[in-house]
């Protein structure tokens, strides 16, 4: 033991002429050396926070090497596609924080806690840090997982000291980022230290009942998680949502970020805010960052040449960084940005024509419904045999709508787990709300949301999993930019509360193909082949009763025969193969045979 103490000794001895040499730039290295001694530092600046003042009550820094460097200070003009939640915010804290008598004349108690709620990158903390510059507070930021300490009390003494100081420091505005890591339901962890931190968390919150110009603002995207007793009345009691800004947002938030970047004329930030559908603040900053580089290698490619004298940013540097970023909300979930046309999908015309009346301009077009107060579908069920091309529908929706597209199956959201499946719902449609504009389709519905009572052998499961997806419809009217398509062969068995208005108020029948539409649907599948003497109009004819699923397999088939018979003659020249009439006869007839026995 009494070896290890010294060997310890010699370490810290060690340490100490290391730093001593640094400091007085004896110590050469290929490393910039921080030559702040752990030594000489004071305790209160190695805790999990900062104190900002206002610039007109800061005091001058002095010029020694333990002087920590102000932040670039953030104005509101500098938060772009947020003025909602701007406006509401203000309403929050400004009062409370600059006039307070205003309250007491009036009997009111000042807000202690605002929760700010969104997916990561919306503009939570900028708009946090932006809100106390404007208002000339000071600020303190905690990031929660920082406070976390490794000795007995630890952490719990590190929130009460920033409490305290942000007492001192009044007017004051905290901001607590990552809030859920830091009072997670204390019923679903088994750690003390987290059941501490939150109970302290609790008192301290209580105790700005005798404290005023003191507001806590506190960031998650997951509230859900955090422990009920923190949302009660009295403490984080105001929520304010940042969601995914919309097609105005995004290019507000782009004419911020390219303020200073040198355009040319062919820069159309309108055409790039219609195609960066889910991309939040941060995911814009990165994409105008990607764009910049990318003119940068296109202007500079050697980097041994000297640069041009004028540099500037073109249409196609943006185009080519929204290829190869994704937005942070999209990389966690399995989301579609299809690219199906309408003339893609062969006949169903009425279909095609309805569905571009009432959803896709409801998408694009918000501002024409809200401005004539006409109400747009929120939920559209789509009902036939199956086949008959509801899964393609409502990709051509999403593309046309230029949103996103998240498909899942009925049976994969259920769960033999009590209360899995009806949390698979909410999460599919906060994911569809991040997303937004999004486009939500449920194939096999039926299997989802059966009518309620008919099945009594499964403990209730079927009955609270129609419950939840009810409520979720019911939550598309605040969400305007998601819409939800189900889709089943079975529309009988669907809960008939589910079709009332303002749910899948919006039901269409896909049935099997005419003859007029099986020749469209054959012409789209067959246009890119090389076919030669193949009467598609006769072929419509004689395939009654087959489905545009049925009738793609059919070209496919035909086109696998073709391949087969050319390699069978000894051919190699792939210009030379054609998808003949025999090639589709052969192909018509496995299938029919295949039909029959089905």
């Amino acid at each position: 033991m009494s070896e290890f103490l010294k060997g310890f000794g010699d370490l810290l001895e060690l340490a100490k002429l290391l730093e001593e040499k640094a400091a007085n730039g004896e110590l050469k290295t290929e490393f910039q050396v921080n030559s702040r001694g752990f030594s000489s530092m004071p305790r209160s600046t190695m805790g999990a926070s900062r104190v900002v003042r206002p610039q007109s009550e800061a005091p001058t820094p002095p010029s020694s090497p333990a002087a920590d460097a102000p932040s670039p200070a953030v104005k509101l003009k500098d938060v772009g596609g947020l003025g909602e939640q701007l406006k509401a915010l203000r309403e929050l804290v400004e009062i409370p924080l600059k006039r307070p008598e205003l309250l007491d004349r009036l009997g009111l108690e000042a807000p202690r806690g605002v929760l700010l709620v969104g997916p990561p990158g919306t503009g939570k903390t900028l708009t946090a840090r932006a809100l106390a510059d404007e208002l000339g507070v000071s600020y303190i930021a905690i990031v929660g997982p920082e406070v976390m300490g490794k000795y007995y009390g630890e952490a719990e003494g590190r929130l009460r000291s920033l409490f305290e100081k942000a007492a001192k420091s009044a007017p004051c505005l905290i901001f607590i980022d990552e809030i859920d890591s830091l009072a997670p339901d204390r019923s679903k962890v088994e750690g003390e230290v987290e059941k501490r931190l939150v109970a302290t968390l609790l008192g301290l919150m209580d105790g700005f009942a005798q404290s005023k110009g003191v507001i806590v603002l506190a960031a998650t995207n997951c509230p859900d998680t955090l422990d009920p007793a923190l949302r009660r009345p009295g403490r984080f009691d105001r929520e304010v949502r940042f969601g995914v800004p919309d097609r105005a947002g995004r290019l507000e938030i782009l004419r911020i970020l390219t303020r200073t970047m040198p355009r040319d004329s062919s820069v159309s930030l309108d055409t790039i805010a219609d195609l960066a559908v889910g991309f939040v603040g941060a995911d814009l900053k990165g994409l105008c960052q990607k764009a910049a580089y990318n003119a940068l290698r296109r202007l500079v490619p050697d980097m041994s040449v000297a640069p041009p004298e004028e540099m500037f940013l073109t249409q196609s540097d943006f185009l080519q960084a929204i290829k190869e970023v994704k937005p942070a909300v999209l990389r966690s979930v399995e989301v579609e940005s299809p690219n199906v046309p309408w003339e893609e999908i062969g006949g169903l015309e009425e279909v095609k024509q309805t569905l571009r009346e009432s959803v896709e301009g409801a998408l694009l077009y918000p501002e024409l419904y809200e401005q004539t107060g006409a109400k747009a579908p929120r939920g559209i069920l789509l009902y036939g045999p199956p086949g008959t091309g509801k899964t393609l529908l409502a990709k051509a929706v999403a593309s046309q709508a230029r949103a996103n597209f998240i498909a899942v199956n009925g049976p994969e959201l259920l769960s033999r787990w009590v209360g899995a499946a009806e949390q698979a719902v909410r999460e599919l449609f906060s994911k569809a709300r991040q997303s937004s504009p999004c486009v939500v389709f449920i194939d096999e519905i039926d299997t989802l949301a059966p009518a309620r009572g008919r099945y009594n052998g499964d403990s209730g499961v079927s009955d609270r999993v129609v419950g939840q997806l009810l409520t979720e419809l019911d939550g598309l009217c605040d969400a305007k930019s998601v819409l939800l398509i189900g889709a089943t062969n079975r529309p009988e068995t669907l809960d008939p509360a589910l079709l009332r208005a303002g749910r899948l108020d919006l039901q269409l029948k896909i049935d099997l193909p005419s003859t007029e539409s099986r020749f469209a649907i054959l012409q789209v599948h067959n246009q890119e082949r090389p076919i030669v003497g193949v009467d598609l109009a006769e072929w419509a004819e004689r395939t009654e009763g087959f489905s545009g699923a049925d009738l793609a397999l059919l070209s496919n088939q035909a086109a696998l025969v073709a391949i087969r018979r050319f390699r069978a003659v000894g051919q190699r020249e792939p210009s030379q193969i054609r998808v003949e009439a025999q090639d589709f006869e052969t192909a018509f007839q496995v299938l029919k045979a295949q039909k029959e026995i089905g």
